[in-house]
């Protein structure tokens, strides 16, 4: 009885973040914008990827929502909701787990929270360092990537089971689509994507309640809010959203 490969899966994403090459400076070159490149950094059951290409521009307030005194951040990044849609690019990076040395973590009282990758290029070794932008109240940040990378190889970290999309002919699997980036979205954000990708009209309510039923299938999350708004993350086979910003 033969067995079939799992289809690859994205665990992760990590918008806006740097990219630099590893080297005396370094930490001084991502905290001043120097030799830096952004992007989103995405793992997978299988890869690495930094995706840099077709970026977007936002300003996010990170912090308390609803609270006008909170900081702007100016994000480039890249929307990576397919894996078979990323660019073939020499611009991007993919570096497979099985190819990593080593993975580092660092978060220090000064600095922003990064992850160091080291893996093999040829008959050599490369590497990068990649920084985190988005900070705030986050439960893990892009540091703690390096314990899940080094689990996966491992093969001691535990994978949770997570329903697959529903049919993207239904709404649920348009929403499922849209949530794929593994980002925290409101109503009316997640409705305004799915009109743009999918060229069809639907109204708020119609959003929040294929996003319930993607709750109750164990699809995705509900995150309430202090405001009254509602907000849902598709869910990782890592087990928890907070991997992701």
């Amino acid at each position: 009885m033969s067995s079939s490969t799992p289809p690859e899966q994205i665990l992760a994403q990590e918008q806006g973040a740097i990219m630099h090459a590893l080297g005396a400076g370094k930490r001084v070159e991502a905290e001043f914008g120097l030799g830096e490149v952004h992007g989103t950094l995405v793992l997978t059951t299988s890869r690495v990827i930094f995706v840099c290409t077709d970026e977007r521009e936002e300003d996010l307030r990170v912090g308390v929502r609803g609270d006008p005194l909170t900081p702007t951040v100016h994000l480039l990044y890249s929307d990576v909701e397919d894996l078979s849609q990323i660019p073939d690019d020499p611009r991007n990076v993919s570096v497979r787990l099985g190819d990593v040395t080593s993975a580092k973590g660092h978060k220090g009282e000064m600095t922003k929270p990064s992850l160091e990758l080291r893996w093999k290029k040829n008959s050599g070794e490369t590497g990068a360092e990649f920084v985190q932008v988005l900070t705030g109240r986050r439960r893990r940040n892009l540091n703690d990537w390096a314990g899940v990378i080094s689990g996966l190889n491992a093969g001691t970290l535990k994978l949770v089971a997570v329903p697959e999309d529903p049919s993207p002919d239904t709404l649920e699997g348009k929403v499922a689509h849209v949530l794929s980036d593994m980002q925290e979205k409101g109503i009316f954000a997640i409705g305004g994507e799915v009109e743009a990708e999918f060229g069809v009209v639907v109204g708020p309510d119609e959003v929040q309640s294929a996003c319930e039923i993607l709750v109750k299938r164990g699809v995705a999350a509900r995150f309430p809010d202090q405001s009254g708004d509602v907000f849902y993350r598709k869910l990782s086979a890592l087990g928890e959203p907070s991997f992701s910003s």
